[in-house]
């Protein structure tokens, strides 16, 4: 899964927004996305999926939500 998938899955999965640590930690602790180097995603590599995919997610209030 890429991260933006896992991303996607994790805030249909929890039906709710989230900050970017919640979203990493649910990402690393389901094993949604392992990256090449086998090291946990970080909440950096999170933030910038979130830039680079504003077309799916919207930032309110310190939270990401998918747009509707």
């Amino acid at each position: 899964m890429t991260l933006q998938e896992a991303m996607v899955y994790v805030l249909v999965t929890e039906a709710r927004g989230l900050t970017v640590p919640q979203i990493a930690y649910i990402i690393n602790r389901e094993r949604l996305h392992i990256r090449k180097d086998k090291l946990p995603v970080s909440e950096e590599q999170v933030w910038a999926c979130y830039f680079r995919n504003r077309q799916t997610f919207v930032w309110e209030g310190g939270i990401i939500h998918l747009v509707m």
